[in-house]
């Protein structure tokens, strides 16, 4: 009798292990087939700046140089975006379009002092891999979705290209708008190598107060 009770009790119990086990390899079949379309569309993105990037997301630490001299650590990392439109006529300095780029980054003010930033980018020449391409870079400080201030926030751009496994974003010329906290990047060069955010942190940690 006691097992004619119990019986029917584990039934609900063994479908919802069932159902969840489902979900679950459903979901990782869904993250294999959307990298995998990911991957067709952008081969480069398993080989970044030389390095093998199996997580299609490259990401390094650097520093950041303004026009007036004033220098700060800087990590930013990217992959390929949402396609925006891959428009023919749409080229710099002789190389087509080829992906979109997003991604974050994080800016260090001060010892300790760090800013997030929202990636958007370009990717001009390229498709099996970078190492001709020209990365095209513009870095947002990222404001609070509830902000009483009609402002879009500051912004600085960089462009460049991989030099071994540096990304040298040295092209000069490039746009920058006045943060909200009054850091201003105009005309801003940099050199990024392989690293960590921790590796970023370690270098805010120390970074002087005289830039």
């Amino acid at each position: 009798m006691r097992r004619a009770i119990l019986a029917p009790m584990r039934g609900p119990i063994g479908c919802l292990g069932g159902c969840l086990v489902k979900f679950v390899l459903f979901a990782l079949a869904a993250c294999l087939f959307m990298m995998a379309i990911i991957v067709a569309l952008n081969p480069w993105a398993l080989h970044i700046g030389g390095q093998t990037t199996p997580l299609l997301t490259w990401q390094g630490v650097g520093t950041v140089r303004a026009e007036d001299g004033r220098t700060y650590p800087l990590y930013l990392s990217f992959s390929p975006g949402r396609p925006a439109g891959m428009h023919l006529t749409s080229r710099r300095e002789g190389k087509r379009k080829s992906a979109d780029l997003d991604g974050r980054g994080w800016l260090c003010l001060a010892p300790g002092v760090t800013e997030r930033l929202k990636l958007s980018g370009t990717m001009y020449g390229g498709y099996l891999n970078t190492d001709d391409s020209l990365f095209d870079f513009r870095l947002l400080e990222a404001k609070q979705l509830v902000t009483l201030s009609p402002r879009l926030g500051g912004f600085f751009d960089l462009a460049g290209t991989f030099q071994g496994s540096a990304l040298a974003l040295t092209r000069p010329g490039e746009q920058g708008i006045r943060f909200d906290s009054g850091v201003f990047i105009h005309h801003a060069t940099a050199t990024l190598r392989p690293g960590s955010y921790e590796d970023f942190e370690a270098a805010c940690r120390v970074m002087t107060s005289a830039h």
